[in-house]
């Protein structure tokens, strides 16, 4: 399930209650966005099971956009233990993002 953030409220209440989280920036007249977002879903179940995906759209919500200068769309934000630690805009790879998660999520649950 992905959880859909609308406010600055809920966007601080999610980074504060996940230990790691991604969330989605779009919109619905992004075609490129609508074909992401499931495969990136697909990549968080299957290969990071204990990362939460969250979803922001730009256009109902400017406010939590602009507090995290998201001027384009698709933007990905990864927080880990409350931090930023990836920001990726426009054209992401599935291959990419996961080479980019893949050893900080190892580090982070791995015992």
């Amino acid at each position: 399930m992905i959880y859909q953030i609308k406010n600055l409220t809920e966007f601080n209440t999610s980074i504060n209650d996940n230990r790691a989280l991604l969330i989605y920036f779009s919109h619905d007249n992004c075609s490129v966005c609508k074909v992401l977002k499931p495969k990136i879903h697909e990549l968080l179940t299957t290969q990071f099971p204990l990362m939460t995906m969250h979803y922001c759209d730009t256009i109902e919500s400017p406010d939590v956009a602009a507090q995290n200068s998201v001027f384009t769309v698709p933007t990905i934000l990864v927080f880990l233990d409350g931090k930023e630690f990836i920001r990726k805009s426009r054209s992401i790879g599935i291959a990419e993002l996961h080479n980019i998660i893949e050893r900080p999520y190892l580090l982070m649950f791995t015992e």
